[in-house]
């Protein structure tokens, strides 16, 4: 039985994630971590949802994380850095949704993987990793003769643009094209911007209303177009993604994995 904590359990995400936990056969909810001061501190962690988990909200971080061997992370980058320390310090794995993660983030989990195991993806959904996998596909065959853009839409909180998905998707391109996103990447066209720069990649944003998450990736040729797209509807597909990704890390006493990994599509660690 995975004994999994779960941050953030009030938000969005945290309560898609208590009922995957709650619903599932082989996992069980041993603490359920929010911000100090969060009004619904002290309440059953799924009171809004309908259900009695027997957990309730607490912000008393080392002693939720003591419980559990998974920590699953959609929170934001500061908060996350926080889970990660404490994970390592108690020997705990982890499962990180968060995005908008600094070089500096990253660089910290993958020093934190030699201590204990970790999943870390912009998007923790089965269909967007297949996708993943289908763009470097398209990418390795259609090459240099398409102009590439990718267009994401989400709801109008998030914070951080591109979204962490978008950017997955652009560095799987990058890759297989053999460039460096960094320096090939454009985010904003605004006024005489010229002609496209030839073998760039092109982001656009949409911030509005409630949409959970679309994600088109357009390959444009001579007499023709290509667009490979995903579309989530609901958050539950990032719930469901990271308990296969919990049970992937069950045994594992360190490492950094990606959801290729979890999925069989990859067998290398990120590390």
């Amino acid at each position: 039985m995975m004994r999994i904590a779960i941050a953030g359990a009030a938000g969005r995400m945290g309560k898609m994630l208590i009922e995957a936990v709650h619903q599932a056969e082989d996992a069980q909810l041993v603490a359920a971590l929010e911000v100090a001061g969060h009004p619904l501190l002290g309440r059953d962690a799924g009171e809004s949802q309908g259900l009695k988990t027997g957990v309730v909200l607490s912000d008393n971080l080392d002693e939720l994380i003591a419980q559990a061997t998974i920590l699953i992370d959609f929170t934001l980058p500061q908060a996350c850095m926080t889970h990660l320390a404490a994970c390592k310090r108690h020997g705990v794995n982890m499962v990180i949704g968060t995005t908008g993660l600094s070089v500096e983030d990253r660089e910290t989990i993958v020093k934190t993987a030699s201590r204990i195991a970790i999943v870390l993806a912009p998007n923790m959904s089965v269909g967007v990793n297949v996708t993943l996998k289908l763009l470097e596909v398209a990418a390795s065959l259609l090459r240099k003769d398409y102009d590439i853009e990718v267009i994401e839409a989400h709801h109008r909180h998030k914070v951080d643009a591109p979204s962490g998905t978008a950017l997955a998707m652009g560095e799987v391109i990058a890759k297989t094209l053999g460039k460096d996103l960094s320096t090939e990447a454009v985010f904003a066209r605004q006024g005489h911007t010229g002609a496209r720069k030839e073998g760039s990649l092109g982001f656009s944003t949409i911030r509005g209303g409630d949409i959970v998450g679309d994600h088109t990736v357009m390959f444009a040729g001579t007499g023709e177009r290509l667009e490979i797209t995903h579309r989530s509807s609901s958050r539950a597909n990032y719930a469901i993604g990271s308990l296969r990704a919990c049970r992937f890390l069950e045994g594992k006493a360190d490492g950094l994995y990606d959801m290729q990994a979890v999925l069989g599509l990859s067998n290398t660690r990120s590390d």
